[in-house]
């Protein structure tokens, strides 16, 4: 059974090349949400003025991968403690952020946050963000699987060996 969730962690880059490799997602797609602007292109959403944070669409196998598994990658992907940061990448299009599609996806997100926030494993709390989804625009093609096709580009993602209370 396939399902979809929407994370924003900070660039897209290097967030869609970790996520793509745990086992279980089918596709991710770089791209837009979570904005004020009706049609999202990377000149305008660099501005911070869209509202769009940078995010990626992840399809993905839920009798191999379960949405509350994918939550806890995200959160071992990016640092979740910072506001509109990750890395040099600084303003409202690098905010950490989980869109839900629905209000089991909602659930689950508060669940694991209020999880990692006990757990410790981070020393600040947990500033991400968790909305309703409404619209996902895909960024442009240049931007898809980037460090692919880029080998040593830029990221500031890798994933933490944490325990964060599973």
């Amino acid at each position: 059974m396939t399902d979809t969730a929407y994370f924003a962690g900070g660039c897209f880059w290097g967030m869609e090349e970790l996520l793509r490799q745990i086992p279980g997602v089918l596709d991710t797609t770089a791209g837009y949400t979570g904005g004020i602007k009706s049609l999202a292109v990377y000149e305008q959403v660099k501005t911070g003025d869209t509202g769009h944070a940078e995010a990626v669409k992840i399809i993905f196998d839920s009798s191999i991968v379960s949405y509350r598994q994918l939550l806890f990658e995200f959160f071992r992907l990016h640092n979740p403690t910072t506001s509109n940061r990750q890395g040099n990448d600084i303003g409202s299009q690098y905010r950490s952020a989980i869109f839900f599609v629905n209000d089991e996806q909602q659930q689950r997100a508060l669940q694991v946050i209020k999880i990692i926030d006990a757990s410790g494993d981070w020393k600040l709390p947990i500033v991400t963000e968790v909305q309703a989804y409404r619209e996902f625009y895909p960024a442009e093609d240049y931007h898809q699987k980037y460090l692919i096709k880029n080998h040593g580009g830029y990221t500031c993602h890798y994933r933490r060996q944490l325990d964060l209370g599973e």
